[in-house]
């Protein structure tokens, strides 16, 4: 009979998953490719937390279904209107405004961490998903929107991808011209909203630029008659348009122009981009961003320029994983793994260990601490993918001595004093490394 008081196993929240071990070496990989690639480039880390005020994303997105349907929302025990953060820019503005970051000359930073949308799940997408981004203030011209694009180019050749990726970029001006160009958009659906179905109208009415990116095959086709957004480029954004293209042909960048390519968030302006894939299905987009200029002011500051952009990191490493060769993502996680007999033989293992891990700090040594037999512990050295098996039994103990079998080598195993031992890992680990 099943114990009634006996709790029924829980489970993780839906769409927000867990990174066990053997994943979160591929995540380790990536994360530090990121940072040292941003770095390289001047790009100074920030912290922000993931728990924002409410009001902060209204203000930033009104018009957008991330402020409307997915975020997660709360009311704290103070009675404040909290939310997870959803995006990472509005909450870099925020932090920057509230740190007089803005004061110093034109910061480039970069963040990395969780974000949370209420979203179908699917491959790609989670409710709690991961973003690597930058954030640049300060700097008006199109040389650093050159330069992000570059930097994010960059990554791809870091990572292997860059034959499996492709870019592609747009103007979408400034308010006015966008204002202009919908009531257009909007002019040119009229008499086509009996075929919509009701989540295009949806849009048209709250957002019609979201129009531009649905996936619908008959929405794309219906807008190839489309008025389109660069013919209503204002004076300033197409300046600075062309001479952005002149820069990435500079660079030799290549990219493709698409008139439709607007992005989900309402603070964008000028320029856009994307960078995607056709190795993820229907998930193509691996990395976005654009210009901001407008929003550090609708958040209560100086007006001030700004641009940015966010890679996912769970397309990020899906793409890695099912595209390049992954034998830099298999590398061992223990180097030396301790077979110990008995209590004596742990603890002088334990001894032995740490006067190893002094002299070899980037040695990975793991120490049985179990009762198992001589078989099981070797067959869970062998799984750990150590090179060396360490012995400790009676014998050893008596003679202050140390047993060692290469598990990778058909050697016979050796008997030596710690100090050899030390040696001989040393050398061994310095020539293969």
């Amino acid at each position: 009979m099943l114990d009634q008081n006996k709790m029924a196993k829980i489970k993780s929240v839906r769409g927000m998953n867990d990174i066990p071990p053997e994943q979160v070496l591929a995540w380790s990989y990536a994360e530090e490719i990121i940072s040292r690639t941003f770095s390289s480039y001047g790009y100074q880390e920030i912290r922000f937390p993931i728990v924002e005020s409410t009001e902060l994303f209204h203000r930033s997105n009104q018009a957008s279904d991330m402020v409307s349907k997915e975020m997660y929302t709360f009311e704290d025990k103070g009675g404040d209107s909290l939310s997870l953060r959803p995006e990472g820019t509005a909450s870099c503005v925020r932090a920057c405004i509230e740190n007089n970051l803005l004061r110093v000359d034109s910061p480039r930073l970069w963040y990395n961490g969780p974000m949370f949308r209420y979203e179908r799940p699917q491959k790609g997408r989670s409710r709690q998903f991961h973003q690597s981004s930058v954030e640049v203030f300060g700097i008006e011209g199109p040389e650093i929107d050159a330069e992000i694009i570059k930097l994010s180019s960059r990554l791809w050749e870091k990572f292997g991808i860059k034959d499996k990726m492709y870019l592609e970029i747009n103007s979408i001006g400034n308010e006015e011209s966008r204002l202009k160009y919908t009531k257009d958009l909007l002019d040119f659906f009229e008499p086509l909203k009996p075929q919509l179905d009701d989540d295009i109208l949806k849009k048209l009415n709250d957002n019609p630029l979201r129009v531009l990116d649905s996936k619908s095959e008959k929405i794309q086709s219906l807008l190839k008659g489309a008025p389109k957004i660069n013919d209503y480029l204002d004076e300033d954004s197409d300046a600075h348009f062309k001479k952005l293209i002149q820069i990435l042909d500079s660079l030799e960048i290549t990219y493709v122009i698409n008139s439709n390519l607007v992005r989900g968030l309402d603070y964008y302006n000028k320029t856009v981009f994307e960078w995607k894939t056709n190795s993820l299905g229907s998930q193509d987009t691996v990395c976005a961003g654009g210009r901001y200029d407008n929003l550090i002011e609708e958040l209560g500051a100086k007006p001030c320029p700004a641009i940015g952009f966010s890679l996912g990191m769970e397309r990020l490493i899906l793409l890695i994983q099912e595209t390049t060769d992954n034998n830099h993502l298999k590398s061992q996680s223990v180097d030396c793994f301790f077979v110990c007999f008995g209590e004596k033989s742990i603890l002088q293992a334990m001894m032995y260990a740490e006067q190893i891990r002094d002299r070899i700090p980037s040695l990975n040594l793991k120490v049985n601490l179990g009762s198992e037999s001589a078989g099981s512990q070797f067959k869970k050295a062998d799984k750990s993918g150590a090179r060396f098996a360490l012995i400790l039994g009676d014998s050893e103990l008596g003679s202050e001595v140390v047993s060692c079998k290469d598990l990778r080598n058909e050697s016979e195993q050796e008997t030596m004093d710690l100090e050899s031992l030390i040696n001989k890992i040393d050398n061994t680990f310095i020539k293969e490394r």
